[in-house]
């Protein structure tokens, strides 16, 4: 930790600080601004998960939470993510503060704790967004991944934008990348996009301005593959000998 604090403070915090003044960010960019290529490049991302019948990718996840009296703690979990258009898909989560199986085979969501032996199932509509939508709404499920799954991703997030705008180029996890930068009423966000001809997302974050000291969630996502090998049980679920099956909880009332 020392080393760390001395690198940080010896080194990289300089640099930083001289990237600052040579490149003012904070000026690119009005609250009103939406800008065509920013979309543009958004498009083309959603666009394309959207025309693959199937994919699937890693996820490495921080989410910050906030305690009672401010100090900011980070939770990480690794998520692999299997789609098939247009109505299966299975995410497989292993972290700090929760193991979890997300299985869906068109018509039953099954989750499952396998470090607590229970497991949770429910009836849900045919389709990906329908299934993500009630998981959502009826469940208080929400899906690894979810935001750039629905088949009409670009629409659900731009919904709202106040601004939009390229901030440059940057790589993420070797592969070099268009970094995005968005804001709504609720939070701001951003998305690296790989360049080329597979313009996956990379780097996902968003920023609260609603909660207190706007805690993050940031995603960086690896092994995209548009041809997985996907053998026949791998949207089946059946429950582990003696799991006891719950029910999901029940959403709050408003």
């Amino acid at each position: 930790m020392k080393e760390l604090l001395r690198v940080l403070t010896h080194g990289l915090l300089p640099a930083l600080a001289a990237v600052v003044v040579a490149w003012p960010l904070a000026s690119h960019a009005q609250a009103s601004d939406v800008d065509a290529d920013a979309l543009a490049l958004l498009r083309k991302s959603t666009d394309y998960l959207a025309a693959a019948k199937r994919f699937s990718l890693v996820t490495d996840t921080t989410i910050e939470v906030v305690l009672a009296d401010g100090q900011k703690l980070q939770f990480g979990h690794r998520v692999a993510i299997t789609v098939q258009r247009p109505n299966k898909m299975r995410a497989q989560r292993v972290g700090e503060l929760i193991a979890q199986t997300f299985t869906y085979d068109g018509h039953t969501l099954s989750v499952m704790l396998p470090q607590q032996d229970y497991y949770a199932q429910a009836a849900v509509p045919p389709t990906l967004e329908g299934m993500l939508d009630t998981a959502r709404d009826k469940l208080n499920v929400i899906a690894p991944g979810a935001d750039f799954v629905y088949p009409n991703a670009y629409e659900r997030l731009t919904d709202g934008l106040t601004s939009a705008y390229v901030v440059g180029k940057a790589v993420v996890d070797g592969a070099r990348c268009d970094q995005i930068a968005f804001r709504n009423a609720e939070v701001d966000w951003q998305v690296w996009i790989e360049e080329g001809a597979k313009p996956v997302p990379r780097k996902f974050i968003v920023t609260s301005k609603k909660m207190p000291q706007s805690p993050q969630f940031v995603s960086v996502m690896s092994d995209w593959q548009t041809a997985p090998q996907i053998s026949a049980n791998t949207f089946s679920f059946m429950p582990p000998k003696g799991a006891q099956r719950i029910d999901f909880l029940p959403m709050a009332q408003k």
